[in-house]
């Protein structure tokens, strides 16, 4: 099993973070979805009988997603992947300022786990073992830090519109955000600490897997908090209430997209 801690440093206050992480899940979700594949959401609902990091958070909302990526890889893959194995499962736990969520995949089973556990801190990213790992596993764990602003991403990831050295907020006047190790100095500032474990339980596959899957969350972090940076002035000022009616909209139309097969924006 690999696990890594990243830490990424978001120019927002822990209250800015948590709509702005909410309002970027919802639109994520509509970005992936069409042509009958994406995401579709079962449940969202509070729950209040889980105890996560020894008791101190117990309540917050509960999601149940299920990723269908059949028609999202090569042709060829389809051909010869198993039923099952490109259908991933996922269940999330909001108690903000912790979340914890875990997929799973029917075709393997207890063979594939990835759990991300985050911890959302009014800090510049210094503390050490924040969720609390006992000290012979933390000492293994690799620690990344994600710069949204200097952290290279791939041509194909890239969006002007999406990049914090560019963006000018209208509504806050924020941006845009220049220098290396900006976050020692900006103002608001927050980390969030994601502790990534992943196993792939495959023989011969096992550890490049394993790699691969560390190396997708590391592009996925870095791509989606530099979105929700440049999003600001969709989703600043919204209230917790906007943000459920939003989530529930969404829930309703990726259902129906899913079921109708509808690519966004046409039919068929």
């Amino acid at each position: 099993m690999f696990i890594k801690e990243y830490r990424v440093f978001m120019p927002l206050t822990l209250e800015e973070y948590n709509i702005a992480q909410l309002y970027g899940v919802a639109e994520a979700s509509k970005n992936e979805t069409g042509g009958g594949e994406g995401v579709e959401i079962l449940k969202n609902e509070p729950f209040a009988d889980k105890s996560f990091l020894d008791g101190h958070f117990t309540s917050g909302q509960y999601t149940y997603k299920i990723y269908h990526l059949q028609k999202k890889v090569p042709a060829f893959i389809r051909l010869i992947a198993p039923e099952g194995l490109l259908e991933f499962h996922e269940e999330s736990w909001n108690a903000y300022p912790y979340s914890k969520t875990v997929l799973s995949n029917p075709y393997m089973k207890e063979n594939y786990t990835l759990s991300i556990e985050s911890l959302h801190v009014a800090d510049r990213g210094r503390q050490e073992n924040v969720h609390r790992l006992p000290p012979e596993i933390w000492n293994s764990v690799e620690v990344v830090p994600i710069d949204i602003v200097n952290y290279p991403i791939s041509h194909s990831d890239y969006k002007s519109k999406e990049d914090p050295s560019l963006f000018r907020s209208k509504k806050t006047g924020r941006g845009p955000i220049k220098g290396r190790k900006w976050w020692k100095k900006t103002e608001p500032i927050m980390t969030c600490y994601k502790l990534v474990k992943c196993e792939f339980k495959w023989f011969g596959l096992q550890t490049v897997m394993e790699i691969n899957i560390q190396d997708f969350e590391r592009r996925i972090f870095t791509v989606f908090h530099r979105q929700l940076f440049c999003w600001m002035d969709e989703w600043y000022g919204l209230s917790m209430e906007e943000i459920r009616r939003l989530e529930n909209r969404t829930m309703k139309e990726l259902g129906r997209q899913i079921k109708t097969g509808e690519i966004r924006g046409t039919v068929g």
